[in-house]
């Protein structure tokens, strides 16, 4: 029993960490521009293919997640151009984006399904191999995982405390300031859009290799799996003022993967994932929403 126990928790670490690093990108466009951008849906997998593609071509593991950034970050921006410039709403800017990366994606992959089992990963290397402890060596997953999210989020903390993240939260909460400061708020979109699905992609990168493989449909629900996350850390510690939004939104994504965790070991099918997470985030939304209500009834 505490066996199957210590290993629920492990495996709740290991998803809820490598998603918490996509629930950070959500949250930049969520919380901070508010731009429903379901262009995430197609960047995760997007990381996932440019990664498995570079690992299987002999680049360096670590390497690949800088590139997977970098073509996410490319995919946000071209989705923030769509906004922008062509002035298509937001909503339908994503929806374009997440459409026309399917087939980037399986273009990038060449099939909808690559395996990377025999390659090395920044999970399982040479390297790895010959200078961990073997007592760590059953954590290594747990703990490399963590090492990517505390960098990632004290990247965004920094960001967010400098003039540039200053305008993007600005943008989202008044951008008729921005404007009246002789700022392009569009330029500033575009910025919060590259930086955010950069996240993603970097997540989808780590998941593949994490997974051993790449498969286009993972970045199914990737959105509302983000969503869910943002919405469960910032409403549990809203009133936390020592524990800072980023970290929030991290401790959401565990949570979310412990009540879909749990769901599954009390007797629902692995199949009824993408159930689940719609149920999940029915009840999430609907008691937020109560609560909102709650206090303007009594303001």
């Amino acid at each position: 029993m505490i066996e199957l126990l210590f290993n629920l928790i492990l495996g709740v670490l290991e998803e809820g960490l490598a998603y918490a690093i996509m629930a950070l990108g959500v949250y930049i466009t969520y919380k901070i521009l508010d731009f429903p951008d379901l262009s995430v849906d197609g960047t995760f997998p997007l990381g996932g293919a440019v990664a498995v593609v570079l690992i299987i071509a002999g680049v360096n593991p670590v390497l690949t997640l800088f590139i997977s950034f970098l073509a996410g970050a490319l995919a946000g921006t071209i989705s923030g151009l769509i906004h922008v410039k062509l002035r298509v709403r937001d909503l339908f800017s994503g929806i374009i984006m997440m459409t026309a990366l399917y087939s980037i994606n399986l273009r990038i992959a060449g099939t909808s399904n690559v395996p990377i089992f025999s390659k090395e990963t920044i999970f399982e290397n040479s390297f790895l191999e010959k200078y961990m402890p073997e007592n760590l060596k059953p954590y290594i997953t747990v703990i490399i995982l963590f090492i990517i999210v505390l960098i990632m989020k004290l990247i965004l903390d920094f960001y967010l405390n400098t003039k540039s993240g200053y305008l993007l939260r600005a943008v989202g909460d008044n951008s008729t300031l921005v404007t009246s400061l002789a700022i392009d708020k569009g330029k500033v979109k575009i910025i919060g859009l590259a930086l955010a699905n950069g996240f993603v992609a970097l997540a989808g990168a780590v998941y593949s290799q994490k997974s051993g493989y790449f498969e286009i449909s993972t970045g199914t629900g990737t959105m509302t799996i983000g969503l869910a996350s943002v919405i469960i850390g910032t409403n549990l510690f809203r009133r936390a003022s020592f524990i800072k939004t980023t970290t929030a939104v991290i401790i959401g994504s565990l949570l979310y993967k412990l009540c879909v965790s749990f769901a599954i070991s009390f007797g629902m099918e692995a199949s009824d994932l993408k159930l689940i997470t719609a149920i999940l985030f029915l009840g999430i939304l609907v008691v937020s929403n109560e609560r909102k209500r709650k206090v303007k009834s009594n303001a």
